[in-house]
């Protein structure tokens, strides 16, 4: 397999979009990374072996994903049942093909199958966008975030389906991004949701910090019978117009990459207006229910 480093253009572009969404950040640690990518759509799926390819002139990359498609599996664990693992190695570095979900594969290599923590997590490069309230489904955010839980650095990385789709210039996007980073990127508690267009890297307009599109996408059901009598209904779905300038899904619509910063404090979104109004629910007295 032949290594590529991400190309030069790329990575002067993405640095300078990155210094113009805000402060200029400090320099990243010098050295080499420790990576470990995995990924909700199999292990043999190309995004995967993209993404592996441009990661490794960073440092050291382990791969931990799924023998199988696990797609729309959200933050579902596999805990029933014994695991499958069948190691291989690809230009001198790990591969496990495990037969779980996307977060338990990421549980396991972080805590059985590497000697310490790894520098950062990259899940991906999912095919297709992962917006506004479909991250919710998505267990290649899934990934990202069990490794948060974990203490690591992690960013769920995503392209979107379009004719100019191209996961290589996607993953040295993505591999720009990461050397930015490099170690102790953003604080505890908080990772990254990444979503590239389906464009040429020389079209993609730079990258923005956005917020989550909280609106829920429109859901259809075709109902369809079958030969023998039945009935099934066909499930599809799209997203609604952009709710802003500032969301995931204008940026995506846009041309830019978005990257949106996502929380596993589930009760911070809530806001001090929301406690307030449900302080009434503390003086409710429990007796005689």
């Amino acid at each position: 397999m032949k290594r590529r480093r991400p190309g030069t253009a790329i990575l002067l572009f993405v640095f300078w979009a990155l210094a113009a969404c805000g402060p200029k950040a400090s320099e990243p640690p010098p050295g080499p990374l420790h990576i470990l990518i995995s990924n909700d759509d199999g292990i043999e799926d190309p995004g995967l072996e993209a993404l592996f390819e441009a990661l490794l002139p960073l440092g050291t990359v382990t791969v931990a994903a799924p023998h199988i498609d696990r797609s729309g599996a959200s933050h579902g664990v596999t805990s029933n049942r014994p695991i499958g693992v069948t190691g291989t190695t690809r230009d001198g570095m790990s591969w496990f093909a495990i037969d779980a979900l996307p977060a338990t594969c990421v549980r396991l290599a972080i805590e059985k199958f590497l000697p310490e923590k790894p520098d950062m997590v990259v899940s991906g490069i999912n095919v297709g966008e992962n917006l506004g309230t479909v991250t919710f489904y998505s267990a290649t955010v899934g990934a990202a975030r069990e490794a948060t839980f974990l203490g690591v650095p992690a960013m769920a990385v995503n392209l979107a389906r379009g004719p100019e789709r191209d996961p290589r210039a996607a993953a040295r996007i993505v591999a720009a991004l990461v050397g930015r980073l490099g170690r102790d990127p953003f604080p505890k508690g908080v990772f990254i949701n990444v979503n590239i267009p389906p464009l040429p890297a020389e079209r993609i307009k730079g990258v923005r910090i956005t917020r989550q599109d909280p609106r829920a996408p429109l859901n259809f059901f075709e109902k369809t019978a079958t030969p023998d009598g039945g009935t099934e209904y066909k499930p599809s779905w799209k997203h609604l117009e952009p709710a802003g300038k500032d969301t995931d899904i204008w940026a995506v619509r846009n041309g830019y990459v978005s990257v949106s910063v996502f929380g596993i404090d589930q009760s911070a979104a809530a806001g001090k207006a929301a406690r307030r109004a449900l302080r009434r629910l503390e003086k409710l007295s429990l007796q005689g229910y």
